[in-house]
């Protein structure tokens, strides 16, 4: 009976490890999460059109294409969409001066409202 007892604690041992291992994953996950939806809220605020955004994305899903996804290659995606994002020139470009559109910038022609 002891050493049933015995086992019974290392396999809870064992399980909390798990358990450990799995909030820790869930936890770099979230913050990588957190990190691409703060890019593309930051990217919407700059008025990105959605077709840039959708070829970002396709970008992304392209350069981590894996024949079996997994947790590991969710986390890839999310570490590659984030560099993607990161990488937009238009977070890199001048703020816009007052009374101007982002997009009246990147096309002279358009005439603003």
């Amino acid at each position: 009976e002891l050493q049933q007892k015995v086992e019974e604690a290392e396999l809870l041992k064992m399980e909390l490890q798990m358990l450990e291992t799995e909030r820790v994953r869930l936890s770099l996950v979230e913050e990588k999460l957190l990190d691409v939806l703060q890019l593309l809220q930051q990217l919407r605020d700059l008025n990105i059109s959605k077709r840039a955004l959708g070829k970002i994305l396709l970008s992304t899903l392209e350069s981590c294409h894996a024949p079996q996804p997994g947790k590991a290659h969710l986390f890839e995606v999310l570490d590659t969409l984030q560099q993607e994002l990161a990488g937009c020139e238009l977070l890199h470009q001048e703020p816009v001066e007052q009374g101007q559109s982002p997009q009246s910038l990147s096309n002279p022609l358009v005439i603003s409202c």
